[in-house]
């Protein structure tokens, strides 16, 4: 165990200008020590001769080939304190999947991210484990991978996630059914001071309307037909931690109002009683409804609603991510056959095509059910499009026009985007290679690969 309040960095890569200048920058801090290692065989060579434990492992994947699980073993077995960064030369969401399940913290695309998104996870692995002040019931088990993904909506939900963790603002998570508002609450919680306590979820639209202010505000003995003992209720459970309210529109005005009073009051009357109860607790609500156009209808109070405002974060559905679909489906097929005992198998090029085609009404919620029946369906060494049990049809890849009288052309902007994919999957996604043949920026190819108008083969 260290003794020094330095954190140690080491950092294996070739030689390269990206290399140097992350060593540069991550010198400038003086709390930082960094090491550079052109090899992981030098690297080991050194914390054996040196007895040396680095804080965290930043491993450069060029020239890796996918970074064999051996070498990721290896390093973990001589280096188990350690925090695991993978930077990787372009997107693979597989791999990617893959080395988090594994334990790495974070996988990087060099030329897609930003440096500070390396500092911020540097600096959140530095953060000490909040020791819990009590035992805190379990938190549901979030499903592996829901809020992975490289969609630059991801990356600003995942900020924000950040941002909210490190204050008590209240936090409004929208989006629609099945997008993970609930993971958001939790991941909130797991990353703020009060992870060690309490996180308590309650759905409003799941509870009967004559129960749900017993189940919020707790009630007294007798105070109903059926109340023979004092019941607390979801905001005294929650005291301390995190109270999670889902599908918030769902809440009838009669409670709207006397929520909006316990919100001021920061106090709890349990139904039946006189005293109040003072609570403290992070609230973070949701809905899959638009709760400004609810509050112009006259559905939704308009104080509550900029009562419960704070900071909106808003989930985007999954037909608008992309390649991070693929990502999320290798994650939940390898979680759930490693679960299983089930062998890890990869989607074929055709079952791939088939999950981007689909529209996904149900969202990561979906996408979880259908992978995870697939990997019980299938024989093979792959994922077949025939494992794939979606409840509707997807829309074709490339669907041949029909017959007509009319003519229909495709744009100008449809057939460049069709150029550009056939460049990178007759070159086996070398996004360099695709560039000099089209004779176009890196960069412009990187942009649409991120925002899913182009896909690596």
């Amino acid at each position: 165990m260290k003794t020094s309040s330095h954190y140690h960095i080491w950092l294996i890569g070739a030689d390269s200008h990206y290399i140097t200048r992350l060593c540069h920058r991550l010198s400038l801090n003086p709390d930082h020590v960094v090491r550079r290692f052109a090899t992981v065989a030098l690297a080991l060579a050194y914390r054996s001769a040196a007895t040396a434990q680095p804080n965290a492992l930043i491993l450069d994947n060029d020239g890796q080939e996918g970074l064999p699980r051996r070498i990721l073993r290896k390093l973990r077995e001589r280096l188990p304190n350690a925090h695991f960064f993978v930077l990787a030369n372009e997107a693979n969401a597989e791999a990617e999947a893959d080395l988090l399940s594994q334990g790495v913290s974070a996988y990087m695309v060099k030329d897609l991210h930003s440096p500070e998104r390396l500092w911020q996870a540097l600096a959140a692995a530095r953060q000490p484990a909040v020791p819990a002040a009590r035992p805190a019931p379990e938190a549901p088990e979030a499903p592996a991978g829901m809020l992975l993904g490289q969609h630059p909506s991801m990356q600003q939900v995942r900020e924000l996630i950040a941002k909210a963790a490190r204050t008590t603002i209240t936090v409004s998570v929208s989006g629609e059914t099945g997008t993970g508002k609930e993971l958001v609450a939790q991941a909130i919680h797991a990353q703020s001071e009060r992870a060690g306590q309490p996180f308590v979820a309650i759905n409003m639209a799941a509870i009967p309307r004559e129960l749900l202010e017993s189940e919020l505000f707790g009630h007294e003995k007798g105070a109903f037909t059926g109340a023979t003992a004092r019941r607390v209720g979801r905001f005294e459970e929650a005291n301390g931690g995190t109270l999670f309210l889902d599908e918030i529109a769902d809440l009838e005005l009669v409670l709207q109002a006397k929520l909006l009073r316990v919100l001021q009051e920061r106090a709890v009357t349990r139904v039946g009683g006189t005293q109040p109860v003072p609570f403290d607790v992070r609230l973070v609500v949701a809905t899959h409804r638009n709760l400004t156009a609810e509050m112009q209808a006259g559905r939704f109070r308009e104080d509550l609603y900029y009562r419960l405002l704070g900071l909106p974060i808003e989930l985007p559905p999954l037909r608008q991510r992309g390649p991070d679909i693929l990502l999320l489906a290798a994650a939940f097929v390898r979680t759930f056959s490693q679960r299983n005992k089930l062998p890890v198998r990869p989607f074929s090029p055709e079952a791939r095509q088939h999950l981007l085609a689909y529209a996904y009404p149900g969202n990561v919620r979906e996408l979880k059910a259908v992978v995870e029946l697939a990997a019980v369906l299938a024989d093979g060494k792959q994922i077949e499009v025939a494992d794939i049990p979606f409840r509707t049809a997807p829309a074709p890849v490339a669907a041949a026009p029909a017959r007509s009288s009319t003519l229909v052309f495709p744009s100008l902007r449809e057939q460049t985007l069709a150029i550009m994919q056939d460049s990178l999957t007759a070159l086996n996604g070398d996004v360099v290679a695709a560039a000099n043949r089209l004779r176009v920026g890196r960069s412009t190819l990187y942009r649409l690969i991120q925002s899913g108008h182009l896909l690596l083969p």
